[in-house]
């Protein structure tokens, strides 16, 4: 009876086990039907639980793993992710570098009158111009050469009081000082005075002398010659707009004078460098005419403008025109600025969006796009001033991500 019930028992254990292997293989079964799932290369969206073709291109159907794979230790999630936030690739990296960078900066500009140097030779009576010494713009003028004659009605009067004082009240010096000291203050000179008392004859015309040297410009025409280009003739030999004959008014400014010993390098200054330079930053000019010539000085102004049509600003730089460099002349400069700490990175590391910069950061597996923010640029490195620590590490060149529209619009909001 016992061994009737030991056999009963062992053939319900042995019907379990086969019936618990019969779903093992039952739940494999199901589970490869339901992983197996094929889809078309073309379009992804078709899927077929059995091979055949493509209903939209006829392509044959491949079959679908729905469980991750792994490629070269990346899973295929990350391989799916999009190009504007993940990127797969094997570049060269770097860090950023807290270091000093003594950022020299070049720039180009012209030479240009320094106008604190300006001076202007006014009327100081109404009359009218008899002779003219001066010809046409930009000639060159001494202190004390002849300018001009004149005729004024104001100076004859002036002059006919004087020499009837000297010859019907001889003694009384101060009414004749008074005379004198007139006459000096209309225009006329010392000599000129001595020469009116000798002959006791009035002068009917008064010279009028440059008390300054430089070259002769039209009242108010400070430009450089280029801009008095008007007609069809060299703008240096363009005639003066004063003629012999033309009345002038008291007080009217006749002519300009620039001295062209005075004058400044106006150097253009780029956006990316307009940060790194200040007044009193040395600078070494070469002149385009004379690159073996180099002219030391410092940034003495920086106008806080832009130039009409321009967006660069202009360092002003004074100097003595010993080489006589011609206005409007060609420099180049280098303006030495002073050591900045700060992170750098290497300019190829930073991708450029318009207003947004970007640099791929290392992660496991790929890079992710970083907004950053830039700030100076010296030679090969810019500054970094948010976004990244020096913990971080970056593509050295990050031109290579930039697969797609979708990241430069992902990347740029």
């Amino acid at each position: 009876m016992m061994k009737i019930k030991i056999s009963i028992c062992g053939f319900v254990l042995l019907m379990l086990f086969a019936a618990c292997k019969n779903r093992q293989k039952e739940v494999k079964q199901q589970a490869a039907i339901v992983e197996d799932i094929y889809t078309c290369s073309m379009h992804p969206q078709i899927h077929e639980h059995q091979p055949g073709n493509c209903p939209i291109c006829g392509m044959q159907l491949i079959k679908k793993n729905p469980q991750p794979i792994e490629a070269n230790n990346i899973q295929l999630e990350t391989l799916l992710k999009p190009t504007n936030g993940f990127v797969i690739a094997s570049l060269p990296v770097t860090t950023p570098q807290l270091k000093n960078i003594n950022a020299p900066v070049k720039a180009y500009g012209t030479i240009e009158y320094d106008t604190r140097a300006a001076a202007s030779i006014s009327a100081r009576v109404s009359g009218r111009i008899e002779k003219m010494y001066i010809r046409y713009r930009y000639q060159p003028v001494e202190k004390g050469q002849k300018i001009m004659d004149i005729y004024s009605p104001e100076i004859l009067t002036a002059e006919q009081n004087l020499l009837f004082l000297l010859q019907n009240d001889a003694g009384n010096t101060s009414f004749i000082q008074a005379a004198k000291e007139k006459l000096l203050l209309l225009g006329m000179s010392d000599g000129q005075i001595k020469q009116l008392i000798q002959t006791g004859k009035p002068l009917y015309s008064v010279s009028i002398y440059s008390n300054y040297s430089g070259h002769v410009h039209d009242a108010g025409m400070m430009h450089d010659p280029a801009s008095a280009n008007d007609m069809n003739v060299a703008p240096v030999t363009q005639e003066l707009s004063l003629k012999e004959g033309m009345y002038v008014q008291k007080g009217q400014t006749i002519l300009m004078i620039m001295d062209h010993h005075m004058v400044w390098a106006a150097l253009q200054i780029f956006s990316t460098d307009q940060l790194l330079i200040k007044v009193g930053d040395d600078v070494s000019i070469t002149p385009e005419t004379d690159t073996a010539a180099v002219i030391k000085g410092n940034v003495d102004f920086i106008e806080p403008f832009f130039r009409s049509n321009s967006k660069t600003l202009t360092a002003r730089v004074y100097f003595h025109n010993e080489s006589m460099l011609p206005i409007g002349s060609h420099v180049a400069a280098n303006i030495s600025t002073n050591n900045k700490r700060a992170l750098w990175l290497p300019q190829t590391a930073i991708l450029s969006l318009g207003m947004n910069s970007v640099a791929f950061t290392k992660t496991s597996g790929g890079f992710i796009a970083h907004k950053i923010t830039v700030g100076l640029r010296s030679g090969n490195d810019i500054q970094i001033l948010s976004g990244i620590t020096e913990k971080d590490t970056v593509a050295v060149n990050a031109q290579y991500f930039i697969d797609s529209e979708s990241f430069i619009i992902a990347t740029s909001k």
